[in-house]
């Protein structure tokens, strides 16, 4: 499966032609929860919020197209918290058709750079 890096995805992020996918609860995107470990809590700005649990309940790979909603052959990087949730992601959005790679350093890693942006819906 492909990943990609920090580097590579502080490089990449904002492209129009990448969708990002935080794969994690809805409370851990919105930073209303998260894990103790992490310095901060929220998502990559302009990821969007596909919990892996509606993509698991997929019925087929086409449901897991119409879910996303891109073309087959667009651009995705999945994450999580710690790239294990996203790696089953990845998986799954490839054989769907994507282009897609996993962020194994994920929120994890990205929570650590006080240089990298967050964004949290939660007050």
């Amino acid at each position: 499966m492909a990943s990609v890096t920090l580097e590579e995805l502080r490089r990449e992020l904002g492209r129009d032609e990448l969708l990002l996918l935080d794969v994690r609860s809805p409370p851990e995107f919105s930073g209303a929860a998260g894990y103790p470990c992490d310095p901060r809590q929220g998502h990559i700005p302009g990821a969007r919020s596909l919990p892996l649990d509606r993509l698991l309940r997929c019925r087929s790979l086409e449901e897991v197209r119409e879910l996303v909603g891109l073309p087959e052959g667009a651009e995705v990087v999945a994450y999580c918290h710690s790239g294990n949730r996203s790696a089953t992601a990845a998986e799954l959005l490839a054989a769907a058709g994507y282009a897609a790679r996993n962020y194994v350093g994920s929120w994890h890693e990205w929570s650590r750079d006080p240089a990298l942006p967050a964004a949290s819906t939660s007050s």
